[in-house]
């Protein structure tokens, strides 16, 4: 079982660099940051689905740029992975964030993996250019326009979200074909989408019986498809800290879990990484 750690990251929380650093040095696998460019003042959801306030935690409006603080991460580290949990698919470009990945992937020694959503608040989605509505058929055209700059020379997409001729985009990702593409979500089509443009599946707070019958059906439709199931990771997204729970999870076919480090200081989240680090590693 592979363990890593997420944390919203801010200008008031640990730097990147020191929590990197150190989640290294304690054997952690990876390093996982969210993303949310912006939250609009005036939003019809108004919380998040681990929250019952009635307000968003600061540290949704305050999360620094993934790909930035990844690439800070990157710099400083040999083994550690670095990872978006997750990268918004409908608010970026994919001409742009496919040179972005691929640059990141090339930093790294081929390090990155590109955990992806759809995004959950509306106004934020359609500010930032996305159609909410229809933003899993749009993340689908994301990344099958950008494993098309990643694999070929002359690269070029045509379909509904994004069209472009041929054009010539590197560098090319260190990881061949590219790296990984992990999809978070719960919905009924999750697995199908998994098995058509993903390399697997990014679940949020997972029960042992949920992944065990997510595994299961992944499984049945990768060897439907001609795909091999093994080659599908699914890593468990935002898991307590709790041995118990962690080998229940690997016993049900998860092969990571992400534990979450507080928005905090450097002594507190070190801290805390450390007590994380004395529990499972």
């Amino acid at each position: 079982m592979k363990i890593g750690v997420s944390s919203f990251l801010t200008d008031y929380s640990i730097d990147v660099v020191k929590l990197a650093t150190r989640a290294e040095e304690m054997g952690f696998d990876s390093l996982w940051v969210p993303e949310h460019p912006v939250i609009p003042v005036e939003r019809t959801q108004r919380v998040p689905a681990d929250s019952t306030d009635d307000e968003l935690p600061k540290k949704y409006f305050d999360v620094v740029d993934p790909y930035v603080t990844l690439a800070a991460a990157a710099a400083v580290t040999t083994t550690l992975k670095v990872a978006t949990g997750v990268t918004l698919l409908p608010e970026r470009n994919p001409l742009l964030l496919a040179k972005e990945a691929a640059t990141l992937d090339l930093i790294s020694g081929g390090r990155f993996i590109m955990g992806i959503g759809a995004g959950w608040i509306t106004e934020e989605t359609e500010i930032m250019g996305g159609n909410f509505p229809r933003r899993w058929a749009q993340c689908r055209e994301s990344v099958l326009a950008m494993k098309q700059l990643w694999t070929t020379v002359y690269s070029e997409y045509h379909g509904e979200f994004y069209d472009f001729p041929q054009v010539v985009s590197f560098p090319r990702p260190v990881q061949r074909p590219h790296p990984p593409v992990i999809l978070g979500g719960w919905s009924k089509y999750v697995f199908k989408r998994v098995i058509e443009y993903g390399d697997g599946w990014l679940p949020l707070r997972a029960q042992p019986e949920w992944v065990a019958a997510g595994r299961k059906e992944l499984n049945r439709l990768a060897e439907e498809a001609g795909r091999d199931p093994e080659s599908l990771e699914v890593t468990c997204y935002q898991v307590p800290p709790d041995p118990e729970h962690v080998r229940a999870l690997g016993e049900a076919g998860a092969d990571r879990v992400v534990i979450q480090v507080d928005t905090a200081g450097r002594d507190e989240a070190l801290a805390q990484l450390e007590s994380h680090a004395r529990a499972l590693l």
